[in-house]
């Protein structure tokens, strides 16, 4: 199967590294991208074919992945439309609706949309992904495939549900790094030095994700195991449930959610 990118970003890249990991062809894998300096390092380290525009050359392929941003998405699907036939398309840009899409695509229903994550960038991310009942399970097969290459993927029935993917998963990343600053600079201010703070905080976080990704218990039973009465651990929680930490990442995620929402409201108007 042949392929095209449209756009060459960290994402593209990351689900074409993905890809070649994955055995698929050099040959099959085409990048439309504008920056000529992006273009050069795609074909000097992926060496994989790149086109300066969408036109009649790049567009033949059998799926065609659009990685722009969600505020350049019409413009570009509208300058696709003339080259776009039956090729499954894949979208990647938070908030835009497969509805919108289709009609700025000139009334194409064969459509993927998809809500990756940046640790794609290592092979460690999660999609969710979304399709109407029109596509058929090839296409989704084949969707999977290609957003599998850089990690796990998740189907969902309803296309709203990819707002909550988005806010969880999509934002997730930052959310994760935010607390790791905190950790790293509590670390700092206790005395330790910046590298140790930075080290410490990292591989904690690490080792703590890994185990309960290995555990069969909940979180909740895992972070009891740590929380010994009248101990460190207790202190520290007792403190941040005080300040309603937990509350607040829970409404941080609503903002998150509600945003794609809006999102989708703003960009796909007429």
């Amino acid at each position: 199967m042949n392929i095209t990118f449209v756009g060459g970003g960290n994402m593209a890249s990351a689900l074409i590294g993905g890809l070649l990991r994955k055995r698929w062809p050099r040959k099959n894998i085409g990048v439309v991208e504008i920056a000529s300096s992006a273009r050069e390092r795609l074909a000097r380290e992926l060496k994989v074919r790149t086109y300066a525009a969408a036109d009649a050359k790049a567009m033949k392929a059998d799926c065609i992945v659009l990685a722009v941003k969600p505020q350049q998405m019409r413009e570009v699907a509208q300058s696709l439309r003339p080259f776009i036939g039956s090729q499954l398309i894949v979208t990647i840009a938070a908030g835009i609706r497969v509805r919108d899409l289709a009609r700025w695509l000139g009334g194409h229903t064969r459509i993927v949309r998809v809500m990756p994550n940046t640790p794609a960038l290592v092979l460690a991310g999660v999609s969710g992904l979304y399709a109407p009942a029109s596509v058929s399970a090839s296409d989704r097969a084949t969707a999977g495939k290609i957003l599998g290459a850089a990690g796990a993927v998740l189907w969902f029935e309803r296309e709203d549900d990819l707002d909550a993917v988005t806010a969880v998963s999509g934002s997730g990343p930052a959310y994760v790094f935010y607390f790791i600053e905190a950790l790293a600079r509590a670390a700092r201010e206790l005395g330790l030095a910046t590298e140790a703070a930075h080290r410490l905080s990292l591989e904690t976080f690490a080792g703590a994700v890994k185990l309960a990704a290995q555990a069969s218990e909940p979180p909740e039973t895992l972070r009891s195991r740590v929380t010994s009465k009248g101990g460190t651990t207790e202190r520290a929680l007792a403190s941040m449930e005080s300040d309603r930490v937990k509350e607040a990442i829970v409404r941080a995620a609503k903002a998150a959610a509600e945003r794609s929402r809006e999102l989708g409201d703003e960009l796909g108007k007429d």
